[in-house]
């Protein structure tokens, strides 16, 4: 079967001499998603599952297809359901799904498409279109997802998932959805900025700001950590301790910033004497579980970033 590579809708604006911004202008008012940039930011409400499944809405094609994902800083691709999804892979058939015959700013690229998760592997075949987060059009290179492991995405309350990594995290040198905006010049500042609530009769349940942050969220000033500088949202931890005893990573440990995990997860070693420390006992089936009468007398854990010292307290940690 002979292969012919069609052009990506960026090569065709370029030969049409039509801008991007000129197409963006005629698409706005047929995507679905109501522009929500102002004075440079804009703002994503989150879902908050259980305090365990934060997420919110992005719209890919034209007409706008929706879908619920978690914009996770541990990755950095687009993936969503394919309507091409086996009929084997039954958490495919409880999400919404992307169908490519119903969007007429698509275009093929059937590139195969793996990434691997702590939970399992997700895989399928790239394509391309217009995808808006925020209010903010791209065009972009994302995977439609064929085969879904069952747990956990049966059980999930999102679609998919936005990778907010850096460049260098992104498998076949796909150029992230951030990336792609901050590309636009359209953002006050190039950052990001995320808040999730544990409050479960808060509405929305959290937030994600693009090109600044959120003062209704915060109160004081912010302390910086310098990441490793190897692609990844990863910094230097210093210590971790409970009460006045350091229990381990004295001499330092890599450290990942990660929005798309509901855990504090670490080596088993390490995170075994944590567990003894606070008097949590280990799961059959995996985890810790602490006496819920005993939960307001628990200690402080304290993690060590930069020059400073962040405590979570007993309800920070514990998941009710």
């Amino acid at each position: 079967i002979t292969l012919k590579k069609m052009p990506s809708i960026r090569e065709t604006l370029k030969e049409t001499g039509v801008r991007p911004e000129e197409m963006f202008a005629v698409l706005a008012p047929k995507l679905d998603a109501s522009p929500s940039l102002h004075n440079g930011t804009a703002p994503t409400p989150l879902t908050n599952y259980l305090d365990t499944q934060y997420f919110g809405a992005i719209s890919i094609g034209t007409p706008a297809q929706m879908f619920n994902v978690v914009f996770d800083t541990g990755s950095a691709n687009l993936w969503v359901p394919s309507q091409s999804c086996s009929p084997l892979y039954t958490a495919c058939f409880t999400h919404n799904r992307y169908d490519s015959s119903k969007s007429h700013t698509y275009i093929e690229n059937g590139t195969g498409f793996s990434i691997q998760y702590a939970s399992g592997n997700v895989r399928g075949f790239l394509s391309e279109d217009i995808v808006v987060v925020s209010g903010i059009p791209v065009v972009q290179v994302f995977a439609e997802a064929t085969a879904l492991p069952a747990i956990p995405f049966i059980f999930a309350k999102f679609d998919g998932v936005l990778g907010m990594g850096y460049p260098a995290a992104a498998i076949d040198g796909i150029i992230p959805v951030f990336d792609q905006i901050m590309s636009q010049g359209v953002l006050k500042e190039d950052i990001f900025s995320v808040y999730y609530s544990r409050d479960p009769e808060r509405n929305p349940g959290g937030e994600l700001v693009l090109g600044g942050i959120d003062p209704n969220y915060y109160t004081g000033s912010f302390h910086y950590v310098s990441t490793k500088g190897e692609g990844k949202w990863e910094v230097i931890m210093k210590a971790v301790s409970v009460g006045e005893e350091t229990l381990f990573c004295t001499e330092g440990c890599n450290t990942m910033i990660d929005t798309g995990s509901s855990y504090i997860t670490g080596p088993a070693s390490s995170i075994s004497i944590l567990m003894k420390a606070i008097g949590a006992v280990e799961l059959a089936e995996g985890g810790y579980t602490v006496n819920c009468n005993l939960v307001m007398s628990l200690p402080s854990v304290t993690f060590h970033l930069g020059d400073q010292e962040y405590p979570l307290t007993q309800e920070d940690y514990v998941l009710w």
